[in-house]
């Protein structure tokens, strides 16, 4: 995805390079790059497996597919949030959140109370 990604005129700003460890390698746990444990495709594959326990003995956001224990467990998503996920997490479906209501927004943001 990384790969697709960077060869669009819009994303020739994605350097694949940066997802890889130090050694080369495309990793999930905590070796992973910064840009690859906080990129999207991250979040939308990991987001709440964190508070999972896959297997007997092993830690919470447990990869058994990877054998590796998540490297980035705790994020929210701000912009988009969980439709569905099948039972195995095989798909997920994300929405876009509603905006805020922008009145309210700019009132909060600048300081203002807001009484009923």
């Amino acid at each position: 995805m990384v790969r697709i990604g960077g060869s669009t005129p819009h994303g020739s700003h994605i350097k694949e390079s940066d997802y890889y460890t130090p050694a080369g390698e495309f990793k999930v746990d905590r070796d992973g790059s910064q840009t690859m444990l906080n990129s999207l495709m991250y979040k939308l594959s990991y987001y709440k497996f964190g508070q999972m326990f896959t297997e007997s003995g092993k830690p919470s956001g447990y990869d058994r597919v990877r054998s590796a224990e998540i490297g980035n467990k705790d994020f929210e998503l701000d912009v988009l949030e969980e439709a569905y996920t099948t039972e195995h997490w095989l798909v997920r479906i994300y929405k876009v959140k509603d905006l805020p209501n922008r009145w309210l927004y700019l009132m909060l943001s600048s300081g203002n109370k807001i009484s009923s």
